[in-house]
């Protein structure tokens, strides 16, 4: 099994687009007064399932998706808990923007657009966050819907 680093040097950063930790790198990113690397994983780490915690309120980062996923699994998400597995995180919502913004510019060719993707902010207790790769809408659904998830990473950039 490949070890996955959990940070990077910025001289050994690659270029936008080129594999790094087990999946592409997307684009670098400020996250807590710390610079990080996005990761997305390839199509064979999607995973399909409900949000959870229905009627919950769940912590909520529109930028700190892995603190997000961690507080879904704490709070019994089933999805959450299989995405930690993998060494990753659900999207938050301004690391999706950052996906479709890579999408956009041609570097990640993979993600659907017939389908909508869960991202780890909710929206209230009965709903949270997805994502519609067809034109980088944002939008909510209830938390019991199907519906898939892209996992990522996000990597601290030393210098």
């Amino acid at each position: 099994m490949t070890e996955i680093i959990t940070s990077i040097s910025a001289a050994a950063l690659p270029a936008r687009g080129q594999p790094l930790a087990g999946g592409t790198f997307i684009e670098r990113y400020w996250l807590n007064n710390q610079e990080r690397a996005l990761v997305l994983l390839g199509p064979a780490f999607e995973r399909e399932g409900i949000w959870g915690e229905y009627g919950q309120d769940v912590l909520t980062h529109y930028v700190d998706g892995e603190a997000n996923t961690r507080a879904m699994a704490e709070a019994g998400s089933e999805l959450a808990k299989k995405i930690l597995e993998l060494g990753a995180h659900i999207a938050a919502p301004l690391e999706g923007q950052l996906l479709m913004a890579a999408k956009h510019s041609g570097l990640i060719t993979d993600l659907r657009e017939d389908r909508l993707y869960w991202l780890s902010a909710q929206r209230s207790a009965f709903s949270a966050y997805l994502m519609v790769f067809e034109d980088g809408w944002q939008n909510g659904d209830v938390k019991h819907a199907e519906l898939l998830v892209r996992p990522v990473r996000s990597l601290p950039i030393l210098q």
